[in-house]
């Protein structure tokens, strides 16, 4: 909302507000879902076809981060939120798969929340850049997501 004509703010971007009516739709959905079970098995296939709707090297480096997150740390639930897909520990994030052509980013992005065990010292990362998923990744991505739900 502009107060005078030389504010400079322009509010979200078209694709931030994208976002915010895909996470009020995905908790419309949830809500109506019915049983435990259920909810979950709904959650997992929502996650798969927002990966296949992707466009080549985000897709592909969604379907490996899913298969090492999933294989790394059964605990985390794959679900969507804001869109994306991400892995949640008793129903709160710790971890997201960020596409770079959804927010019109030079490159994908791995990002952990606050839920993420991952504080070292006073200062930690909480977000890393993916130009590619490499067998070298993975063992990296598995090393932190096993010491985020650790």
């Amino acid at each position: 909302m502009r107060t005078n004509e030389s504010s400079t703010h322009e509010g979200f971007t078209p694709e931030e507000r994208a976002a915010m009516k895909e996470h009020a739709q995905e908790l419309k959905t949830a809500k109506r879902r019915s049983s435990h079970a259920d909810k979950a098995a709904e959650a997992q296939r929502d996650v798969l076809a927002k990966i296949a709707e992707m466009q080549d090297s985000d897709r592909i480096m969604a379907e490996r981060i899913h298969a090492v997150i999933t294989a790394s740390a059964p605990v985390l639930a794959p679900k969507l939120w804001y869109g994306m897909p991400a892995y949640a520990l008793d129903g709160k994030v710790v971890c997201f798969f960020q596409s770079a052509e959804k927010f019109k980013a030079r490159y994908a992005t791995l990002g952990f929340s606050d839920q993420a065990k991952l504080d070292e010292g006073t200062m930690w990362s909480a977000g890393f850049a993916l130009t590619e998923v490499t067998a070298e990744v993975e063992v990296q991505v598995a090393a932190l997501v096993k010491r985020a739900v650790s």
